[in-house]
């Protein structure tokens, strides 16, 4: 029986990974770490009984202590705790889907206790790929993406037989606002970005999706999960969803993988790996369908994607200016404080303004978090 630990368990992803867990039956959930749901927490709690749980703040560890007291848990808290269950000596597999660069130190201490990461906090790498990769090599550590477009690029590279890459092909969806221009963009409101056509995620994301931010994200995670450059990354817009991403070889020969828009494949692929095991739900009917779309992006309305491209060449901490910016502008958005545009003009002067480091530790790169919020706060 696997034993798993889940960072994020009340967030999409964590919620649809325990979704596998009850279906499959073959997997013990070790450990748990959750924001400040504790309702929901609790629920899962009694349901997949963890011996370890942790919160981020110290008085709902207390709350969650008496709400428990029945059981057998340890509630632990604050960073502690994250690594304490991300290095739980029983999981051998760590799904890392908490929000944002609080999943960098957590990841590491668990390539370092040889845990098997099935990665969906895009941030780690984004901000710190060339201190993770190199570390999971050196640790002799799998980092199975849960991503779907990157599940998909992984997927598609099971048939390469060795072959390196010639391209890859990253698909986006084009969000709710594909095909408007930045006039038409100028007075959406958040009820309007919060619309995503295809996929159902968490609120933050979603505006991602909506600015093109995250495609933009996903290229600079690509080149460090795949070991490619940025001029080997196009992004296509596929607006059904159905082609998750592809893989071009040297011959001009292209690997895609196909599904439909459910989030629950790419984790079960990362729990079982390579196994493929039965999964619930609806499947791909190619004479429903109909046809399959393409069109290329349109950097200059979404220029959030054409900012990530600049990061992800320059690289040292400027994908982790953007990051911050982003997290900051969309929060923001979110709060009514700042119109749609806004997300990205937040990010492009940060990114011209803010300290530029080389090759940032760990420790730079949240100080350069905290500058960009600084810089934010006294500009905005």
């Amino acid at each position: 029986m696997k034993k798993i630990a889940i960072l994020g368990s009340t967030g999409s992803i964590g919620t649809q990974t325990l979704s596998i867990v009850e279906e499959q039956k073959d997997i013990q959930v070790v450990a748990l770490a959750a924001g400040r749901n504790l309702t929901l927490l609790e629920q899962q709690i009694r349901r997949f009984h963890p011996r370890l749980v942790a919160v981020w703040d110290e008085q709902d560890a207390k709350k969650l202590k008496n709400q428990i007291q029945d059981m057998d848990v340890t509630v632990c808290s604050g960073m502690d705790g994250l690594l304490q269950v991300a290095t739980c000596p029983s999981a051998e597999i760590l799904v890392t889907a908490i929000v944002g660069m609080l999943g960098i130190r957590p990841t590491i201490a668990a390539i370092q206790a040889g845990k098997t990461i099935a990665l969906a906090n895009k941030e780690t790498l984004v901000t710190a790929g060339h201190i993770i990769m190199p570390l999971a090599r050196d640790c002799g550590v799998d980092i199975l993406p849960v991503d779907s477009e990157h599940s998909a690029i992984f997927q598609s590279l099971q048939g390469a037989a060795g072959n390196p890459i010639h391209k890859i092909l990253l698909t986006a969806s084009g969000g709710p606002f594909r095909g408007k221009t930045r006039e038409e963009l100028a007075d959406v409101q958040v009820e309007d970005a919060l619309k995503h056509p295809n996929w159902s995620m968490g609120r933050k994301i979603t505006i991602d999706s909506a600015t093109m931010v995250n495609k933009g994200l996903e290229v600079i995670e690509a080149k460090w999960l795949f070991d490619v450059t940025p001029s080997q990354i196009q992004v296509v817009v596929q607006p059904q969803s159905v082609i998750h991403s592809m893989v071009e070889f040297a011959d001009g020969g292209v690997i895609a993988q196909l599904g439909t828009a459910d989030m629950r494949l790419p984790i079960q692929y990362a729990l079982y790996y390579p196994k493929r095991r039965n999964l619930s739900g609806e499947r791909l009917d190619f004479a429903k369908l109909g046809h399959i779309d393409f069109q290329a992006p349109d950097i200059e309305t979404f220029r959030g994607l054409k900012l990530a491209y600049d990061a992800c060449e320059k690289g040292g901490n400027l994908p982790t200016i953007l990051n911050a910016a982003n997290e900051k502008a969309v929060a923001m958005f979110l709060d009514r404080k700042i119109g749609f545009l806004t997300i990205t003009e937040m990010i492009e002067s940060c990114m011209q303004n803010c300290r530029f480091v080389a090759s940032p530790t760990v420790e730079q790169i949240l100080d350069t978090e905290q500058e960009v919020y600084e810089y934010i706060e006294s500009r905005w």
